[in-house]
């Protein structure tokens, strides 16, 4: 299923990439179409098959639903580039690399200890080592910053970006597990709780049922298709002081389908009282979690870690969840430290990673206070709310993309009947316009055309605003030119392609959709473009599974369909010369 998805995911960057076709260099254009190298080498931890991913554009920044790395990564990305030519890293050329990335880490708001802790042990590990033949210096360089990330974000170079780490799960034990949330007013504490139920209740893995998988199915299976713990949930609202704290909370109970306990001893109810009542119901209620939303203040003060601590003692919880405002910055994990003297803070959820934040809370909070941060709210939707992933955080960061989340989002929104319909359209190398509508719809749905982009590896560091309005004007043209012709034109795109009244149609669906014939005509050359690489890739495959066509790092021949006439005589001279 995991193979099957990921020809979905190819077929999915068809219309992204020629909808970017005009704004981006044609190397970056036929990047978009690299995808499943990166795949392969974000699941291997060996060297060599890392850098089978490093194409000259794949050091940029790109994927994941946290722009809270968009600056942080855009400056990384731009020191590398100094390391391009080098042949041997020593400490005079690695310098000037490392002063920038320095700048880019304290910009981006990361405690300027962790910023230098961090490249003294990328330093000593990267000047001076011998490296295999068939990597570069840069490439080393770019897998040991890579490792090193991951640990300064709380995960181990040897996890694989597929599933959450052992340290960033919430407890699954028997019996009842108690949630108790914490945080300074402002970071979104309420509605961090109810994604936190949904969550549990709907996207939550059962780590019991996957150890119990034979590891042949589990290679095989999506983290999406992983059986699901499906908690039952009771949420309690003990912020007394907040006006209409509990009433914003039963709304979004209401939302997510989820319980509430909220009863008060008439008007003199106090946190603890109720706290300990939610606990009791949610005993007998058999609830499988409880999570409770306590009280936030501007400051932390000593009322609000009275109340939190005598809390925590009464109900004991499994879990202390410290909600951070991830446009603190560094404050974040200040803030970490101050709780975790209160309380036992076993993780954070960091808010607003969708925001104007630098990604400084991301990268300080574990460093400095050794909590890991283990969710991270991604928008304003009781949706918006995922699992925090080190390793594709630091995948993020370095410019490498995110392929994981891309495969995971595109199976969330097609059912494995489409998907095995869609692999199969591909394998017979067919691609008609239906095709491209049902592919920029799924686009659609699974965020945005800059969302997704933003995941592919080389692409999302070297979007800007203007490229991204016209690709998305560019595909919604195209989209309007596909509703004007009749079911029979969209099915046979030879129609329009080719015989005498390919003209005459074109004529009427550029006067039909509001566009000129000239846009009609553009788009058709563009069409056909995507034919032509269907059937290259589809050679390419041969009876085997695409990855291991690509994983190869013949990607030439991938792109000698793309681009301008210098790149597919480039791309010709190299698989003769090969």
């Amino acid at each position: 299923m995991r193979f099957l998805f990921r020809r979905v995911v190819l077929l999915i960057l068809l219309p992204i990439a020629y909808s970017f076709s005009p704004s981006l260099p044609p190397s970056l254009s036929s990047s978009l179409l690299q995808l499943s190298p990166s795949y392969v080498s974000s699941l291997s931890p060996s060297i060599s098959s890392f850098s089978s991913s490093l194409s000259p554009t794949s050091t940029r920044r790109c994927f994941t639903s946290l722009s809270a790395f968009n600056d942080l990564s855009t400056g990384i990305s731009n020191a590398f580039k100094s390391l391009a030519p080098l042949t041997k890293l020593t400490p005079s050329n690695l310098a000037p690399a490392m002063k920038e990335i320095r700048e880019s880490l304290i910009e981006s708001d990361v405690n300027v200890q962790v910023a230098d802790d961090l490249l003294e042990a990328v330093k000593a590990k990267a000047v001076g080592m011998e490296v295999t033949p068939n990597v570069k210096p840069d490439q080393f360089f770019v897998k040991v910053m890579y490792d090193e990330l991951t640990t300064l974000l709380g995960g181990s170079p040897s996890d694989t970006p597929t599933f959450t780490p052992p340290t960033q799960r919430l407890s699954q034990g028997p019996g009842l597990t108690t949630v108790l949330m914490a945080g300074l007013q402002g970071a979104g504490k309420t509605t961090a709780c109810a994604k936190l139920a949904k969550y549990l209740m709907e996207d939550e893995v059962s780590w019991e049922a996957v150890d119990s998988m034979p590891e042949k199915e589990l290679s095989e299976t999506l983290s999406t298709r992983l059986p699901k713990s499906r908690r039952r949930v009771l949420l309690a609202a003990c912020d007394v002081h907040r006006p209409a704290a509990r009433e914003q909370l039963a709304v979004l109970c209401g939302r997510i389908g989820a319980d509430l306990y909220s009863e008060l001893e008439g008007e003199e109810g106090s946190a603890l009282s109720i706290a300990t009542g939610a606990q009791k119901a949610a005993l007998e209620g058999g609830y499988d979690a409880l999570i409770v939303d306590t009280a936030g203040r501007q400051v932390v003060n000593a009322e609000l870690m009275s109340e939190l601590v005598s809390v925590s003692e009464k109900l004991r919880p499994a879990e202390t969840l410290l909600v951070l405002d991830s446009l603190t910055g560094q404050d974040a994990a200040t803030t970490t430290l101050a709780f975790s003297a209160a309380v036992d803070v076993t993780g954070a959820i960091l808010t607003k990673t969708d925001g104007d934040s630098k990604g400084g809370a991301a990268v300080s909070v574990y460093a400095v206070s050794g909590k890991p941060v283990k969710f991270v709210g991604t928008g304003e939707g009781v949706d918006d709310f995922d699992a925090f992933y080190p390793k594709r955080a630091a995948g993020e960061i370095l410019g490498m993309g995110d392929v994981v989340s891309l495969v995971e989002k595109a199976s969330k929104e097609v059912s494995d009947a489409d998907a095995e319909r869609m692999a199969k359209k591909m394998k017979e190398g067919v691609f008609d316009f239906d095709d491209f509508l049902q592919q920029a719809s799924l686009v659609s749905k699974m965020g945005s055309l800059a969302g997704v982009a933003k995941m592919i590896p080389g692409v999302g560091g070297q979007i800007s605003a203007s490229q991204l309005s016209g690709a998305t004007s560019r595909l919604r043209k195209s989209e309007a030119m596909i509703g004007s012709m009749t079911a029979k034109e969209r099915r046979s795109p030879s129609l329009l392609l080719e015989g005498r009244e390919a003209r005459s149609r074109l004529d009427r669906i550029a006067r039909g959709s509001g566009n000129t014939y000239d846009d009609a005509l553009g788009f058709m050359s563009e069409f056909s473009k995507m034919r032509t690489m269907m059937a290259r890739m589809q050679r390419q495959m041969g009876e085997g599974e695409p990855e291991k066509a690509m994983a190869s790092g013949d990607t030439q021949a991938m792109a000698a369909g793309v681009g301008n006439r210098s790149m597919r005589r480039k791309a010709k001279k190299n698989k003769k010369s090969g």
